[in-house]
């Protein structure tokens, strides 16, 4: 890639507002250290007309969490000295303690603490204070893996740095990203604001799609470290700028925050500092998404092009699609059609080891996966196998092989027969975690099934509960306080030799394998 065809990507440009509908978006384009595209669109506030602007500060989310990791490097140098303080936030863990560094790549293993909030009865839009992490935290006692084998997305990782810069420094986490990030990089107008009731130039996040109208979000909950940071589309740029600026620099930060990780056996992570590794038309990418309720933001560099896309939307809409669609534009490398799908898919698997389902459900030119936080879609290739961006799934006898090169893993998924009515009663009453020190009660009348949670943060709604095979129920989470959602629990129930329910297991993807003691 030596120019931009910017007829093309103009094109691009005009056509995100009908691609990505919602009340407002904002997008650039850096191309050797300099913007040659931008579109600000709609509104920061709808009822009173004020229009996004590239001046509006807007939530970048987890976006800040490479901003963190870029403090960490230039405030206190490499992680491993600090490694011994990790221990000091999780006083009960049983297994081997992460370090530092594997907490700044998402392989420390432990669950999340966002998802964690709604099994300690958290409402998605009650106060979450500053004061409220740190207890939470201290109560993990085990975790998804042994840390450094495998990759895990995980936000108090981020949170737990951010406490160690903190201490390390005797600075505010925000005067750092000042000297050492934002004032170095031109980023004018950025500042932490840890409080999201309280977004910055009046902006407002938009729940909701066109089939069920926009209306505002509702966000309580404080963030430094994993997330926080507002900026603007000016700012963003600016940023972008001064990364290509010192990309031939060895020492230039973000080249350090952007080094190719590993795991512990040698094995190439895609995701390192805060940031995710990724190939896009067969050119190498770094960048992150960010998203809060109402919010959605993703940011791409590529060193080799010296390019650089930034999106920040104001409603709930794929800001990677996005992104990517204009990467791919500006490139000149417009995505291949999936081709027709030649076989059914459809089926339901239970992952034994995580606890987990997945699901597939065949369409025309894609296989929808359901496993992770949301659906995604999957393309058949050539060899007969599925294939989307990190994962690969194969058949395996009457099973499936699910290839996750980014997680350092291959799922064995075992298929489940699947139910659509199941009594309730049976697993109706009171159940106790030591894991978590918390309680969930299941209630079941007429066939309907539901859950609620009670622990540190209170007592939250009832979420619906149904059968999916036997022992096996899917519990869902649509509505929570970080965004996205948890999404679908899978909960098994595990019996006593004469069959009766002695309790079950309960996971999502960001946090797994909880187990439950049944007591009444």
């Amino acid at each position: 890639m030596t120019a931009i065809d910017l007829a093309a990507l103009e094109t691009t440009l005009d056509a995100l507002p009908k691609a990505f509908p919602g009340p407002g978006g904002l997008v650039g384009v850096v191309k050797d250290g300099k913007i040659v595209a931008s579109r600000a669109w709609g509104y920061a506030d709808l009822d009173a007309g004020a229009p996004l602007t590239a001046a509006t500060r807007m939530p970048i989310c987890s976006i800040s969490k490479q901003f963190t990791c870029g403090v960490l490097l230039a405030a206190l140098g490499e992680p491993e000295q600090y490694d011994a303080r990790v221990a000091e936030f999780l006083p009960r863990y049983e297994g081997p303690m992460p370090t530092l560094r594997q907490l700044c790549d998402n392989q420390s293993g432990l669950r999340d603490y966002w998802a964690l909030t709604v099994l300690q009865g958290g409402l998605a839009e009650q106060t979450f204070a500053r004061e409220h992490a740190l207890p939470l935290l201290a109560r993990m006692k085990t975790g998804h893996f042994t840390p450094g084998s495998e990759y895990s997305y995980c936000n108090c990782n981020f949170r737990i740095i951010s406490e160690i810069i903190e201490s390390e420094t005797g600075q505010a986490l925000p005067d750092l990203y000042r000297r050492h990030i934002w004032e170095p990089a031109g980023m004018t107008t950025a500042v932490l604001t840890s409080d999201t009731r309280q977004p910055e130039d009046g902006v407002i996040g938009y729940e909701g799609s066109d089939a069920t109208g926009f209306f505002p979000a509702d966000n309580g909950i404080f963030w430094i470290g994993d997330a926080g940071i507002s900026a603007s589309l000016d700012d963003m740029l600016a940023y972008e700028a001064w990364i290509d600026a010192e990309r031939e620099d060895p020492q230039s930060l973000y080249r350090r925050l952007s080094e190719p990780p590993r795991f512990v056996d040698g094995a190439p992570a895609q995701y390192g500092y805060g940031l995710a590794h990724e190939t896009i038309g067969g050119v190498a990418f770094t960048g992150h998404a960010g998203a809060l309720r109402g919010f959605r933001a993703h940011r791409l560099n590529a060193r080799s092009e010296r390019l650089s896309v930034v999106v920040l939307f104001n409603h709930e809409a794929d800001a990677h699609g996005a992104a990517e669609m204009v990467a791919r534009a500006a490139m000149g490398t417009p995505a291949s059609e999936p081709t027709f799908i030649a076989e059914e898919w459809d089926g339901l698997w239970l992952d034994e080891a995580r606890g987990l389902t997945a699901t597939l459900k065949t369409g025309r030119r894609a296989v929808e996966l359901g496993y992770a936080v949301g659906p995604q879609p999957t393309e058949a290739g050539q060899d007969g196998a599925l294939a989307a961006a990190g994962v690969r799934i194969t058949r395996d006898g009457a099973g499936l092989a699910m290839a996750r090169p980014g997680e350092n893993t291959i799922r064995a998924l075992t298929p489940l027969v699947p139910i659509d009515t199941a009594d309730g009663r049976e697993i109706a009453g009171r159940y106790r975690s030591e894991e978590l020190e918390a309680e969930m009660q299941i209630e079941a009348r007429d066939g309907g099934v539901y859950a609620r949670f009670d622990g540190l943060l209170g007592t939250g709604r009832f979420e619906r509960m149904a059968p999916l095979a036997r022992d096996v129920w899917r519990l869902a989470t649509r509505r929570a306080m970080d965004a996205p959602a948890p999404g679908d629990w899978t909960l098994i129930v595990t019996r006593r030799e004469d069959g009766s329910v002695s309790g079950a297991r309960l996971g999502c993807w960001l946090a797994r394998q909880i187990p439950y003691e049944k007591t009444a």
